[in-house]
């Protein structure tokens, strides 16, 4: 399994707010794809000029407040998954994986409370 990116990112219900702010730290929109998945997720990618990225998620789901997470997308999402699972992690949707016909994603939980959303692109 090789990583292939590796960032921070914010799920939450209020992108914008988190968005503007991040705008005012120097950060530009690279990204923007709505209705990802099952979860009805609108994703947004945003970078500075020093190469740095952030991901904000916003899911069809009732938070009770913002999820900070690392992004690691991965080129086999079955073995980081049965990875993290050896260490530990639960998926915080129990069994369920969110797929697109370009992606799979879970968000995994550390015992100590960290968060990895896992995520492989599929290249066709």
């Amino acid at each position: 399994m090789k990583i292939t990116a590796f960032n921070p990112q914010i799920i939450t219900r209020n992108g914008e707010e988190i968005i503007r702010l991040f705008e005012a730290l120097g950060f530009e929109k690279r990204h923007d794809q709505e209705g990802i998945g099952e979860l009805n997720v609108e994703g947004i990618r945003m970078k500075d000029a020093n190469g740095f990225y952030l991901d904000i998620s916003q899911p069809d789901l009732p938070l009770q407040r913002d999820v900070t997470a690392i992004r690691m997308n991965v080129d086999d999402f079955d073995a980081a998954y049965q990875l993290l699972l050896s260490h530990g992690f639960k998926n915080y949707y129990v069994d369920r994986i969110n797929e697109t016909p370009t992606a799979k994603s879970a968000l995994m939980i550390a015992p100590s409370g960290f968060s990895i959303n896992l995520v492989q692109h599929i290249r066709k």
